[in-house]
């Protein structure tokens, strides 16, 4: 087993700086969604953004009844999500920040896709209660359909992440996660704007999946490699605002994520996820879903 950690030196000039203007929180108003909404309050007031409370009134079943009920039912729904909205409100966790709350009519990810080009989102946070696998391959996991799907990033609230963040969030420990993609140094952009903007020690992580198929030579060499093309993804700046270390490890790509993860003590995990068109929230066993979904800290999706 290879494990080790080195310094990196600015190779390419790609310092970007991003803010979040616009924050759209996907709510079903579940634990797991209050808790998304925290998140939300806590990067806002931090980014001096504007949130975009949004339910999605789902027409599940209903071209089994009548149109009547089906009328009644949606009048219902509607009622009840208003009755949510204000319970939020009411609260105070958007005191102080410019928001406005939205429910629409739709299947889960159109909609959300309708809101995010309506309002020009610029990242979503969504809470999720972690689906099983047959629960995942039954129903589908909402949160994954979203960061499958969206072009913006996703910032997602596992079932393990502490309930109370930051009044104004901050992330000083960020762990990127990276498979060398074709999106690898858009995810960079993000990981290392982030970490300027919060002055964080910055890890970037490669995990090289069946080190057991290759002789120790070979792995050295692609050790060597790897280091190499995690140097490269580090931006060129006059002023570095953010400590930053790689590490290449050797194992599962999951589990040693989420080591790495605990190991730093990361209140941030940055990756890419693959694009799916269809079933994107009812594979088991995908990567981004297990880390999303056993990490102690939000989970910032980039689609590829």
């Amino acid at each position: 087993m290879i494990n080790a950690t080195a310094t990196a030196s600015p190779q390419i000039p790609s310092a970007k700086t991003i803010f979040f203007k616009s924050i759209l929180v996907a709510t079903d108003f579940s634990p797991a969604s209050e808790q998304a909404v925290e998140y939300a309050a806590s990067l806002a007031r931090r980014y001096g953004s504007a949130i975009y409370l949004t339910h999605v009134v789902t027409l599940d079943g209903y071209p089994l009844v009548s149109p009547e009920y089906a009328a009644i039912s949606m009048e219902k729904k509607h009622a009840e999500a208003q009755t949510h909205f204000r319970q939020i409100l009411k609260a105070g966790q958007l005191t102080g920040i410019p928001f406005k709350t939205v429910a629409k009519e739709g299947n889960l990810w159109p909609t959300i896709e309708e809101s995010i080009k309506t309002f020009d989102i610029d990242l979503v946070i969504v809470g999720t209660h972690g689906a099983g696998a047959v629960e995942k391959m039954l129903i589908g996991s909402g949160a994954e359909e979203i960061f499958r799907k969206a072009k913006v990033p996703v910032l997602t609230i596992g079932p393990v992440t502490p309930n109370e963040p930051w009044y104004e969030m901050e992330f000083k420990n960020i762990l990127f996660a990276t498979d060398f993609g074709k999106s690898a140094r858009r995810e960079a952009e993000y990981a290392f704007s982030l970490a300027q903007e919060h002055r964080s020690r910055l890890t970037l992580l490669h995990v090289f999946p069946h080190p057991e198929t290759f002789s120790k030579e070979v792995l050295i060499e692609k050790e060597h490699n790897f280091y190499a093309q995690l140097r490269e993804l580090v931006p060129v700046t006059n002023e570095m605002r953010c400590k930053v270390e790689v590490r290449v490890v050797f194992g599962e790509p999951s589990g040693q994520i989420l080591r790495i993860a605990k190991e730093t003590n990361a209140e941030l995990i940055v990756m890419g996820a693959k694009a799916r068109k269809s079933l994107a929230g009812n594979v088991p066993h995908t990567r981004a879903y297990r880390v999303m979904c056993e990490a102690h800290c939000p989970v910032l999706t980039i689609r590829s």
